[in-house]
């Protein structure tokens, strides 16, 4: 069980030293953590040059020419690497065996036992493949912030003379009206304050239909209004949007630490001396057991040092991690770190709020039959039942007049004495006769019940229905069913989190034949209702009892709770979810739309697949070049060449992860759709 807030490294929290890994003190976004500052290496110029003068001393030396040789492989060591060899002289008088250290003794063993064309191409390709491998995690690193080129960097502000000033965003104050002409991006938060458009949030909530905005409504940065002119206030600065929010959140979650990457940086902390042991004592054991000269077993030891490094094996877990929490983001799922994505792949079942999750949140007329026989009922209960719905403040008064504006006439007659009911429903006079608009308690007072319309009032609540009744003075003259309506997509969605061998719940305070009839439409057998937040927690605890890893999906309030005990929570519809489920969650889901589940499950179960695609692809060219290097006949370029290689292999393959595509076909344009921040806006 965990805590309400997931647990990440803190930003100034040591962690483990290992031969990549900066010491804790460290800043800066390093390819994969090397314990010097990569701002320091030298630009493409004088690599290449540094390139061509190595290639050069290796020609030198194989026409047997010393000093030219000598002199071309100190010129590309100074070009290209007296930060790196600066840096490894400060690691090893701290006693720090890192990446640095090893290159600084490597090129220095190698000078030493006159292998200068050797120590300059170490030298030369060290840097070389550093700058790629930087600018490889750089791209991966900072994709997200790309984001906020979305919103215009200009806005047009309404003057209190009525003109239009073109002002810079960031300098726009909470309160300004601006003016979004159809097809521009709208460059701050705020909300309508004239017009109606759609609107396309694909930035905020990864998905592509438009949504339709009117006044009242509120409008995003980086959203782009798609139909007609609308007027905003702003309600956030440039640098509190919801989309600035964004991607901070994104980079604090790509800072957090997976559980794969904690295991590879301890690993590699004790692997790298062991190693650096071996080494010495294959410079040492070499000549009187093998036979070798002390030239060749020192050389040897020193390529075996170049291969220990375990840069390719420390670069495969974050480099991985940052492009999986990217492609999440990308498409409306924000997973608040490592910890959290390694999580979901260890799901075995998720229990779903039912109102606002599985359902829309939204009570909607979903039938209504006159009971009156003459010809006429249909149209008069259908206008007395608006004239009285109309007038109450209830949701389902509500919903039934929503439902019946576009198809009612408009009714003439006088509404008196209009009064509410508490508890059963509302009453008037119209048309100078008593008209009431209630539920079957109502009924039942009135004596209006009959047996026929009890038994027709249990079909429509065994499909979980609320049921209102229009009553005359003398009978029930019409039925009207309200219902809050399953998801769009609902059931596709938890057929392919059960396809996923994934046991399915619904948990919900809603009563007993409401849940069980919407579990039914969504394909779910599981389902609880009549649950307090209290009880909602004991059912989640049955369920890790029984399945294992239990996830918790809701919006509300008295979800954070169950959401805080689950193994990963998921947060649903990040726009107008509570504040307390989208801090209490380990994952916000910007929209509604619940393939995003199996979404995450699946792309967590991918991650890990390349995570340990990549830790093998290292530890096999680490394998392969030490037993070279015991056979006599590695190479010292050979194994930098090689070890940066594998670096980049993995870097390449942890990058394929941005653009994983997802199993849901329904998804957002490329490289719009981002998740939510982790604060209410």
């Amino acid at each position: 069980m965990k805590h309400a807030s997931p647990a990440h490294d803190h930003p100034g929290q040591a962690r483990p030293t290992s031969a990549c890994a900066p010491p804790a003190h460290a800043e800066g976004g390093h390819a994969h953590g090397h314990d010097h500052d990569h701002s320091a290496l030298p630009g493409w110029p004088r690599i290449a040059l540094a390139l061509l003068l190595a290639a050069g001393a290796e020609a030198a030396h194989a026409l047997a020419l010393g000093w030219p040789g000598m002199l071309l492989a100190v010129a590309a060591i100074a070009l290209a690497g007296l930060g790196v060899y600066r840096a490894g002289l400060q690691d090893l008088l701290a006693l720090r065996l890192g990446i640095s250290a090893l290159m600084t003794v490597a090129v220095t063993g190698a000078v030493l036992i006159g292998q200068w064309p050797e120590a300059a191409m170490v030298m030369a390709l060290y840097v070389a493949a550093e700058r790629l491998e930087h600018g490889a995690m750089d791209r991966a690193r900072h994709a997200i912030r790309g984001l906020l080129a979305l919103a215009p960097e200009m806005a047009e502000v309404l003057q209190p003379d009525a003109s239009v000033r073109r002002l810079p965003a960031a300098q726009v104050q909470p309160g300004s009206v601006l003016r979004i002409a159809p097809g521009a991006r709208v460059p701050l938060d705020g909300t309508v304050t004239r017009g109606s458009s759609s609107v396309n949030q694909a930035p905020i909530t990864g998905e592509s239909q438009p949504a339709d905005k009117t006044v009242g409504d509120a409008l995003y940065a980086g959203s782009i209004n798609q139909q007609a002119e609308l007027q905003m206030r702003v309600t956030a600065a440039a640098g509190g949007t919801l989309l600035a929010r964004i991607v901070h959140a994104v980079e604090q979650a790509q800072a957090s630490r997976a559980p794969t990457q904690r295991f590879v940086d301890r690993f590699a902390a004790v692997y790298t001396p062991i190693v650096f042991a071996l080494a010495l004592l294959l410079a040492v054991l070499a000549p009187p057991l093998m036979g070798w000269s002390w030239q060749q077993a020192v050389y040897q030891a020193l390529a075996l040092l170049v291969i220990a490094c375990p840069c390719a094996l420390v670069i495969s877990t974050p480099v991985t991690v940052v492009s999986a929490l990217t492609a999440a983001a990308r498409r409306g799922m924000l997973i608040k770190g490592g910890s959290a994505l390694e999580s979901a792949r260890n799901l075995r079942a998720i229990a779903l709020d039912k109102t606002g999750t599985l359902t829309t949140g939204q009570p909607t007329l979903v039938h209504w039959q006159a009971l009156g026989e003459d010809a006429d009922a249909p149209a008069r209960a259908a206008q007395r039942a608006l004239q009285l719905a109309a007038r109450s403040d209830h949701p389902v008064s509500r919903a039934i007049a929503a439902g019946l504006e576009a198809g009612a006439a408009q009714a003439a007659d006088e509404v008196l004495s209009f009064t509410a009911l508490p508890g059963r429903g509302v009453q008037a006079e119209v048309a100078g006769a008593p008209w009431a608009l209630g539920n079957a308690r109502l009924a039942a007072e009135r004596g209006l019940l009959t047996e026929g319309l009890k038994l027709l009032l249990a079909e429509q609540e065994a499909r979980g229905r609320t049921l209102t009744l229009l009553m005359s003075a003398t009978a029930v003259q019409a039925l009207f069913a309200v219902a809050d309506p399953l998801r769009p997509h609902a059931a596709e969605a938890v057929a392919r989190l059960q396809a996923l061998g994934i046991h399915t719940a619904v948990l919900s305070g809603d009563n007993d034949a409401t849940v069980r009839a919407i579990a039914a439409q969504a394909g779910i057998e599981d389902a609880r209702g009549s649950l307090l937040p209290e009880d909602k927690l004991g059912a989640l605890a049955a369920l890790q009892r029984t399945h294992g890893a239990t996830a918790m999906a809701g919006d509300g309030i008295n979800d954070a709770p169950a959401l805080a005990a689950a193994d990963l929570g998921f947060a649903m519809g990040g726009q107008h979810a509570s504040g307390m489920a989208m801090e209490t969650a380990d994952v916000v889901l910007m929209s509604d739309d619940l393939h995003r589940l199996a979404d995450t499950v699946q792309l967590s179960r991918r991650a890990h697949r390349v995570l340990w695609q990549n830790i093998g692809a290292a530890l096999l060219v680490k394998a392969a070049f030490c037993a070279l290097a015991v056979l006599g006949i590695a190479t010292m370029w050979m194994a930098v060449a090689a070890d940066m290689g594998v670096s980049l292999l993995v870097i390449a393959n942890g990058l394929r992860l941005r653009r994983a595509p997802m199993g849901h076909a329904r998804q957002a344009a490329p490289g719009i759709g981002v998740a939510a921040a982790v604060q209410n806006p």
